[in-house]
């Protein structure tokens, strides 16, 4: 679709709440403009309506062009969710374009996570091995039916991963027998956050086995990166843990 000054929040901005707009910033004048559109649309169009890509000739939208800092074309955009989540400037190749437009469109595995169920994890597993976010939610629907042992072989390719280190730290934590460890995790499983992480701090401050101090905060970390890190607790006991630590 061609947008304009007028109708570009809706057309693009407002869309990209519901899906990806890819927006093509081009004017008549523009040889590689003229080249570059037909690669576009021949991308965009093998994925039917789970990608838009609306055009925009800046000689007749100036206002769009100093709004997005246009300085040369084609310039390209992806608007998700009413924001810039990625771009381009200039003539690409057709596997170039094609590979940027793919990255837009949920995988098979995606559409497996978002259902979200046992089965549809360990088939998103199978087909992308190093997919972190079917390990993590696999890994949490093990720790709630109570199969701790299966979590560690789901969660050891991707330990790297801060949340996945935390909840590996967590089961390590399971049956180690100091009050304020256990007070803390069944503090955290119980959604008393602040809580959980207050007998974590102290048994991070009473610890006097370094293995067991690190795989406490650890654990902690994680906790942080569960929460968020623009969280209040997240702010607050960062700030102690380092503390505790230094």
């Amino acid at each position: 679709m061609d947008t304009s000054d007028a109708t570009f929040d809706f057309d693009v901005i407002e869309r990209s709440r519901e899906v990806p707009v890819v927006v093509d910033f081009w004017a008549p004048w523009c040889a590689p403009c003229r080249q570059l559109a037909p690669l576009l649309e021949s991308a965009v169009g093998r994925h039917e309506d789970e990608v838009l890509l609306a055009t925009v000739n800046i000689d007749e939208n100036p206002l769009l062009a100093q709004r997005f800092r246009v300085m040369s074309i084609p310039y390209v955009k992806v608007f998700r969710n009413g924001e810039v989540t990625d771009e381009f400037t200039g003539l690409q190749s057709a596997h170039t374009i094609d590979a940027f437009v793919n990255r837009l469109v949920p995988s098979k595995a995606d559409r497996l996570i978002e259902i979200g169920d046992e089965f549809s994890l360990r088939e998103a597993l199978e087909l992308d091995p190093t997919n972190t976010g079917a390990r993590l939610a696999l890994a949490r629907l093990l720790i709630a039916d109570g199969a701790h042992s299966e979590v560690v072989p789901v969660l050891t390719p991707v330990s790297f991963d801060v949340q996945a280190a935390g909840l590996l730290a967590r089961i390590q934590l399971a049956d180690v027998d100091h009050p304020d460890i256990q007070a803390g995790l069944h503090a955290w499983e119980a959604g008393l956050n602040e809580q959980a992480l207050s007998h974590m701090l102290d048994a991070v401050r009473g610890a006097s086995d370094p293995a067991q101090r690190d795989t406490v905060r650890v654990a902690i970390v994680g906790m942080f990166t569960e929460l968020g890190e623009h969280h209040p607790l997240t702010a607050r006991f960062r700030k102690r843990l380092a503390q505790a630590l230094y």
